[in-house]
């Protein structure tokens, strides 16, 4: 159980180091997964409807990248490959959710 001691330590001076606090991170990203696909679901809903997305797409986009703004805005001295690693997630779950929103899109149209 030593590693699991080191590892809470380490995580824990993660918080300290980068003045971030890691419960409020957790939380906000554990958090927002509901509203995640709430809205997600919301944005196909539209699509199928033929109703503007623009609601939607934003609040689904915000809810998926809450915890990285929390970072990035009250972070502290964070290494420039972490904003790397950030932009790099945005950027596939982006894509990710464009391919599944077009996926839908498709099936509806489909059986219409």
């Amino acid at each position: 159980m030593e590693w699991w001691s080191q590892a809470q330590d380490w995580f824990w001076g993660l918080g300290e180091k980068y003045q971030v606090d890691p419960l409020i991170f957790g939380g906000i990203y554990v958090g927002a997964i509901p509203f995640f696909f709430l809205s997600l679901g919301w944005l196909i809903r539209n699509i199928r409807a033929k109703k503007s997305i623009a609601i939607p797409i934003l609040l689904t986009g915000f809810f998926f990248i809450s915890a990285y703004l929390y970072l990035m805005i009250v972070g502290e001295n964070i290494p420039w490959w972490v904003y790397l690693f950030i932009i790099a997630l945005v950027g596939y779950g982006a894509f990710s959710t464009y391919q599944k929103v077009m996926e839908k899109s498709k099936q509806t149209s489909t059986e219409s």
